[in-house]
């Protein structure tokens, strides 16, 4: 039954529609997808790019990479 086929016959009392509100809103949360847990300490992406930038800056030697230019 697709929603514009739905036909209602008579109108809800203010109760009523408080009630049909409610479940509504609360089957939203039942069944909303849940939120990945957030992960603690550095993402693995980040940690490369460190130890890229670090490994980097060794390969050069002694003194500042800025001085070759």
């Amino acid at each position: 039954m697709s929603p514009s086929s739905l036909k209602i016959s008579q109108s809800a009392t203010d109760a009523e529609a408080a009630a049909i509100a409610a479940a509504v809103q609360r089957f939203g949360g039942d069944t909303a997808v849940a939120l990945p847990a957030a992960e603690e300490g550095i993402s693995p992406w980040l940690k490369a790019a460190m130890v890229e930038g670090v490994s980097a800056k060794d390969s050069f030697g002694p003194g500042d990479p800025g001085d070759l230019v």
